[in-house]
């Protein structure tokens, strides 16, 4: 396990559960993360395809680090999330929020996770990105979505009423990982959480989540598997600077 701490950051390369069980009880305001969807494909054997052939149209030039952890099932996927999120729930206050990112195929089996481990479900939000692939005669699947909850009564941190849905397109160039989120939709999510508190991630991905903590004032506890994108992060977290 490699580990970085500066400020109010850390940030360990490693497995989630292993990690998750080492933290203290009680000790973070809330969980926001981004873990592997393991939802492109029909058959286990698309399902354990290269992430990168799962998730990016025909064509795509740009090449990302291997994302590790993608090629469950959905039965074995639902268990280990139920595993990390019922770590997630002990490590969190009471009152903390948790929003955790997915994908139309895979957001019953996280609702589902979600209650399993503990959590009060309150919710889901969705994030248009505004394209997607062409679908003759059907639907668009243009949203992710972002399952909320809390651990028992959501803690009030703020009087503001937000919304229920936000808009915001995928920017290649700005990209750091093949499922990068936009930075303003992270900082719109942490609306929802207390100003000055930590907030853990154990998917750490690109790190986005990590630099609008560090530029919103807020902690961050960041796990990463992959020792490529683990590098990638701390370089790009530790280069931010808070926003006054």
């Amino acid at each position: 396990m490699t580990l970085a701490n500066f400020d109010n950051v850390t940030l360990y390369n490693g497995d989630s559960l292993a990690i998750l069980s080492s933290l203290p009880s009680d000790s973070v305001d809330a969980v926001l993360t981004d873990p592997p969807y393991s939802s492109g494909g029909a058959t286990l054997s698309a399902k354990q395809a290269d992430p990168a052939n799962k998730y990016q149209q025909t064509g795509t030039r740009r090449q990302y680090p291997p994302m590790l952890g993608d090629a469950k099932d959905q039965r074995s996927w639902t268990h280990w999330c139920m595993l990390w999120l019922a770590e997630c729930w002990r490590v969190s206050r009471e009152g903390a929020p948790l929003m955790v990112f997915t994908d139309w195929r895979q957001l019953p089996a996280l609702t589902d996770a979600i209650q399993g481990a503990g959590w009060r479900w309150l919710g889901i939000v969705p994030w248009d990105k505004r394209s997607a692939r062409p679908l003759v005669g059907r639907f668009r699947q243009q949203c992710e979505f972002v399952v909320y909850g809390s651990k028992g009564r959501l803690a009030s941190s703020s009087r503001a009423c937000l919304p229920g849905l936000y808009s915001y397109p995928v920017i290649a160039a700005q990209k750091v990982h093949l499922t990068s989120k936009p930075l303003p939709l992270m900082h719109n999510l942490l609306a929802i959480t207390q100003p000055g508190g930590t907030v853990l991630d154990p998917f750490m991905g690109g790190g986005s989540t990590g630099v609008a903590c560090r530029e919103s004032g807020r902690g961050y506890i960041g796990i990463e598997l992959s020792a490529e994108y683990f590098a990638i992060s701390r370089d790009r977290i530790t280069q931010t600077s808070e926003i006054n």
